[in-house]
């Protein structure tokens, strides 16, 4: 799930998430945090932390000027401690960005790395996977199945479960399911065999002002574990 600071990875650890993706500027969907920020944060718990290399709304790396700044921030956080991270770019054709994908994940060689949402902009989902597919260090794709979230994409996310659970080719890495996610989708995402699975405002009733209320982290922690709470939160950052 989501963390903007140490006391929201307190709170999301406290309520039962076992992995957390640190951002800043929620605003902007979400860019890359201050090296300060992450620290913080992995003073405060104990959990695996995904950091997002981001300079920028939307998905363009923003040309060499911007992925040479992109891969400082990633040496930067790496120096402080950074193992894991979440990235994706796409090219102004709605194409995978190879070349700032496989530059960056140079850059953090012999770390996992999530591609996000960018994969629910893409002009062609499977061709992008297959694009990516032997780029070292993916293990995740964060997807809503949709840009315009979960309830739309829940077809595409069951189909590329099936994918992945059969291994096809550019469907070996984790599924991780976020995006407007909402509870009633867990049973047919989980039958399908989707075991990871993302939150950000769900985390927090009151609003992205307000910090992580762990009540509604373990509500979705109870969800998944199958205990009988309210909300879901499984696997995944």
């Amino acid at each position: 799930m989501i963390a903007l600071s140490a006391q929201d990875a307190a709170a999301a650890q406290a309520g039962g998430a076992d992995r957390l993706e640190v951002i800043s500027d929620m605003a902007s969907d979400g860019l890359s945090p201050a090296r300060e920020t992450f620290a913080d944060i992995r003073e405060r718990v104990d959990i695996p932390l995904r950091v997002m290399l981001r300079l920028r709304r939307g998905f363009l790396a923003g040309g060499e000027a911007g992925l040479d700044t992109l891969c400082e921030t990633a040496r930067e956080l790496r120096a402080e401690g950074a193992d894991e991270f979440v990235l994706g770019f796409l090219d102004s054709g709605g194409q995978a960005d190879t070349h700032a994908v496989t530059t960056l994940a140079s850059v953090v060689a012999g770390c996992r790395w999530t591609f996000h949402r960018a994969l629910d902009h893409a002009a062609d989902r499977d061709a992008l996977r297959r694009q990516l597919a032997d780029v070292p260090g993916l293990d995740t794709y964060l997807t809503a199945g949709s840009a315009d979230g979960v309830p739309d994409g829940y077809d595409v996310l069951l189909t590329e479960a099936a994918r992945t659970r059969d291994r096809e080719p550019g469907y070996a890495a984790q599924l991780l399911v976020g995006g407007g996610l909402r509870l009633e989708h867990l049973p047919g995402l989980r039958a399908a065999g989707v075991d990871a699975f993302h939150i950000g405002g769900a985390a927090r009733p009151h609003g992205w002002d307000a910090p992580v209320d762990p009540a509604a982290v373990r509500r979705w922690r109870e969800a998944l574990d199958g205990t009988p709470s309210a909300e879901g939160a499984g696997r995944g950052a």
